[in-house]
């Protein structure tokens, strides 16, 4: 039927379009059109089967490298070795699947959104319909607590409101009514319209089936999901970067020693093709992929006391890399819970603190003076009309307040527990006789009430353009009234309205206790003003304090909501964000084209009314310019942004199943607060994944580089290669391991975020691993060389050099742990113990290798003397000086530079 503005079209064409009319649609039309146009629910892609999805994890470069090193290990008798690599594989092959299960699932949350059944009017009479069975043309009937099953045109309502905070990102219910909207308007302002995924919070109503299944505004962010590009995090491209170069390299050097060891030194094939595999396997950090992986999983369980969860492990390291965190208001900077923040009479101005529907808080004047709550008489007045005018009630759920009904209405009745006012009590003392009803039309509600002290009055609650026009008077006090002031009042409206507050004005009247029911005419004369109440979706108290930390950290902060630009506004400046006065609409954002909104979007931090679409443009845009960017959000809306983020941050305790499925993170306490505790636990992850490639590549080039020398130099090897294969294996499951537990940096929340640019292997890994490698090889060889020329036998020169490496590569890993750090105390070498753990069992090892006669044997060791071991340890410091007389001067070098 295409694409049609239903919400600007007027019923009768409404009902021409659709092929229907008021009294629905025969059983057999209905059943023609579910053959013609299909079911109504989502559809499926095509999926490839979970053993292909596995077998395309080993789809890479470095893990086709480890197979064959398992391979080659295996056949030189070395199972542990093999056995430890080809876990390795597997392990990064089962994270790998299951991330991917986790995107199928974030489509699959949202198809069960439909998973209902609807009444609808077919054969004019009124059925029950499975979701599925709903058609364009159906008549649905909708009351309170309905899920909306389809995009329907609304034809009937009588107090029709509905809930589309997981499809607009609006806290606060919408009124809906059959009349038509502008063709512009964005679906927020779509007041004609209810969509499937939203639910009726109140009222009745029906309307026309306008569109199912894909075709629905649900469908249409369900489809976006399914073609959003999933981005690779920054340290998988890096090392899938550094795997393929290192592999080539190493290949192509190993090829090159193997013609160099057989043609021009004229070794024995048998002895240089052994030589070299153990270079393969010396220089291949296989043991690398456990190590960062095991260094990841400690972040997920730090980030895990932080509230945060990790769904996706490299996701840990990316967060750290954030450079624009765009975020959702309602839930995430904001708690979603309207409250009375402001109460308004005819004298003062009343400020209500608290936190959402918790009825429990402190009213104060503006200029922060106390009140006596029992004598304030205006106070009582506005909180008893509150209650008494509303139908809402609270509950306490866990110590989590939450409101039955609607969230206005929850908003005022928090705020008469507030004054001391029992909502339910204070209904039992005004019996309420009769009522008028909320309406779009009228946009009011009133109530007659009959106290039991022979006090009957008539109470009116509604928005204050309507209300003022109703009143006469003004509240002065129980006694007293004075004529309306409504110039006064305007000018308070339009102050509480710039502060983004949602305005409901409050007035009664007494009446007669004889009156028994209430009619329009009854509000026609004498009614008097209470005052206004001002309400808010307030914002969290700790997001302020957050969103200053990440100025501190250089991460800029952009609000993206569905939002009225004045509320967005309002919000924006009471968190602190910068420029909170610039805000871009989603009507400005669809008049520009990716050019300009890239420009724009480096300029603005607050986007208001915005689609799903405006949200992935926007994230879109930021990425173009080299940010990396994670999106907070918790509505089916913020689905398909937060999967093309970078990091996608979901809301754990209000957040969709969509949301929660397509992002990264998911934080349990939904705090804005905890993504900065994730960001610094992101950045303590790198630099500790930093620490442990600085640490791997130069020990792993050493190893290597000692079979190169003695190749090419035509020498007896001073160290075996079952020897450096049993060093390569002992120090990376042990010293590597130890690093991804270091503490981290004090200043880490002051520094900017890395850019993306920035390689791991970088120009001072680079300096690093030829520095490192020439003072091993110089240690090494000089200590064969002198145990040689002392007369010793071979077998004890290379248990010399051999204890040698292993002691360098001890003293390397404290050098390591703070190897871009001059000021160094004491305390920052002994205070991880995990490091000492290590070192403990790395020197036990190598004590049972080189002192117990079987291993002996193995391993081809002689027993040490004191001595040598002494002298061992000197050359240990030595190197260790070494390394910090470089690191003083690079340090410094760089220091003047920048």
């Amino acid at each position: 039927m295409g694409k049609k503005l239903w919400h600007s079209m007027d019923i009768e064409s409404v009902y021409a379009s659709t092929n229907t009319t008021e009294n629905g649609l025969s059983s057999s039309e209905a059943k023609a059109r579910l053959e013609l146009y299909g079911p109504n629910k989502l559809q499926e892609q095509k999926k490839q089967s979970a053993f292909v999805r596995f077998i395309l994890q080993f789809h890479n470069v470095l893990i086709y490298v480890l197979i064959c090193a398992a391979i080659l290990t295996f056949f030189l008798d070395h199972t542990i070795d093999s056995i430890v690599i080809i876990t390795v594989v597997l392990i990064n092959a089962i994270i790998g699947f299951i991330q991917e299960r986790g995107a199928q699932n974030a489509l699959e949350s949202i198809r069960k959104m439909l998973a209902y059944t609807a009444v609808v009017f077919r054969d004019e009479k009124k059925q029950k319909c499975s979701s599925e069975d709903l058609v364009v043309g159906d008549i649905v009937q909708l009351e309170a607590g309905d899920r909306v099953l389809a995009d329907i045109r609304i034809t009937q309502a009588h107090g029709l409101s509905a809930g589309e905070a997981i499809l607009t990102g609006e806290s606060d219910t919408v009124e809906k009514n059959p009349k038509s909207v502008d063709k512009d308007v964005m679906i927020a302002d779509r007041s004609s319209m209810v969509f499937a995924g939203t639910t009726i919070t109140s009222g009745i109503g029906r309307g026309v089936v306008v569109a199912t299944a894909n075709k629905t505004e649900l469908g249409r962010i369900n489809k976006m999901l399914s073609s959003v590009q999933v981005l690779t995090t920054p340290l998988v491209e890096q090392m899938d970067k550094l795997a393929k170069w290192l592999t080539l390299f190493i290949l192509l050097f190993s090829i090159t020693i193997l013609y160099i060891g057989y043609y021009i030194k004229d070794m024995p094939f048998n002895e240089i093709f052994i030589a070299v595999v153990g270079l393969f396997v010396a220089a291949i950090p296989e043991g690398l992929p456990a190590v960062l992986t095991i260094t990841l999983a400690v972040g997920v369980q730090a980030m895990a006391k932080r509230n945060a969860i990790v769904r996706q492990l490299p996701a840990i390291e990316t967060i750290g890399s954030v450079s624009v965190i765009c975020s959702d208001k309602t839930g995430t900077l904001t708690q979603n819970e309207m409250m009375v923040q402001t109460i308004q009479s005819s004298e003062i101005q009343y400020v209500v603190s608290g936190s959402g529907y918790d009825p429990t808080g402190v009213i104060h004047t503006d200029k922060n003076e106390e009140i006596d709550l029992n004598e304030d008489h205006f106070i009582k007045m506005m909180a008893k009309c509150s209650a008494l005018c509303s139908d809402a009630n609270l509950f306490n759920n866990n110590g989590q307040w939450s409101v039955d009904g609607s969230p206005t209405e929850g908003a005022l009745v928090a705020f008469s527990h507030k004054v001391g006012f029992d909502a339910e009590k204070i209904r039992l003392e005004y019996l309420r006789a009769d009522f008028i009803p909320f309406d779009s039309k009228h946009k009011f509600m009133a109530t007659l009430n009959h106290g039991h002290d022979n006090e009957s009055l008539i109470v009116v609650k509604g928005a204050a353009e309507i209300i003022l026009k109703m009143c006469k008077f003004q509240y002065v006090n129980d006694l007293h009234k004075k004529d309306l002031d409504e110039t006064f009042w305007e000018e308070m409206a339009e102050d509480m309205a710039k502060k983004g507050q949602r305005i409901i004005a409050i007035a009664y009247k007494n009446v007669p206790q004889e009156q028994s029911s209430l009619s329009f005419s009854d509000l026609d004369d004498g009614l008097i003003l209470v005052g206004f109440t001002g309400i808010i979706d307030p914002p969290r108290a700790e997001a302020i304090e957050a969103i200053q930390e990440c100025y501190n950290g250089h991460i800029e902060v952009k609000m993206i909501t569905g939002d009225h630009t004045t509320t967005a506004s309002a919000i924006g400046k009471a968190i602190g964000l910068r420029s909170s006065e610039n805000v871009l609409s989603g009507k400005d954002i669809e008049h520009l084209s990716d050019e300009e909104l890239q420009e724009a979007v480096l300029k603005t931090n607050i986007f208001a009314r915005t689609t799903p679409e405006h949200k992935l443009r926007l994230v879109k845009a930021l990425q173009e310019h080299n940010k990396v960017v994670a999106m907070t959000g918790d509505g089916v809306n913020d689905a398909p942004a937060l999967k093309r983020a970078n990091i996608g941050i979901a809301m754990g305790k209000k957040g969709t199943e969509a949301a929660k499925e397509s992002s990264e993170f998911v934080l349990t306490d939904d705090n804005f607060a905890s993504i900065v505790d994730a960001v610094r636990e992101g950045r303590k992850v790198y630099d500790n994944i930093k620490k442990v490639i600085s640490w791997t590549l130069p020990t792993n080039a050493s190893e290597a580089s000692v079979i190169v020398m003695a190749i090419v130099f035509g020498m007896a090897m001073p160290i075996t290669p079952i020897q450096i294969l049993w060093a390569n294996m002992i120090t990376a499951v042990t010293l590597g391991i130890a690093l991804a537990f270091e503490k981290e940096d004090k200043n880490i929340m002051k520094r900017a975020p890395r850019a993306l640019s920035d390689a791991i292997l970088n120009k001072i890994v680079i300096w690093q691993i030829f520095y490192v490698t020439l003072l091993f090889l110089s240690a090494i060889f000089g200590i064969y060389s002198y145990a040689i020329n002392s007369g010793v036998e071979i077998e004890y020169a290379q248990t010399l050099a051999f204890n040698t490496l292993i002691f360098m590569e001890i003293f390397y890993l404290f050098y390591v742990r703070n190897m871009n750090t001059l000021t160094k105390s004491f305390l920052d070498i002994v205070n991880t113990p995990v490091a000492w753990v290590a070192v403990s069992v790395v020197v036990l090892a190598q004590t049972i290798v080189t002192y117990v006669p079987f291993f002996q044997t193995v391993f081809t060791t002689k027993a040490l003397s004191f001595s040598e071991i002494s002298l061992i340890l000197a050359v240990g410091f030595i190197m260790y000086a070494l390394l910090e007389l470089e690191k003083y001067i690079r340090v410094k070098t760089l220091y003047k530079t920048s």
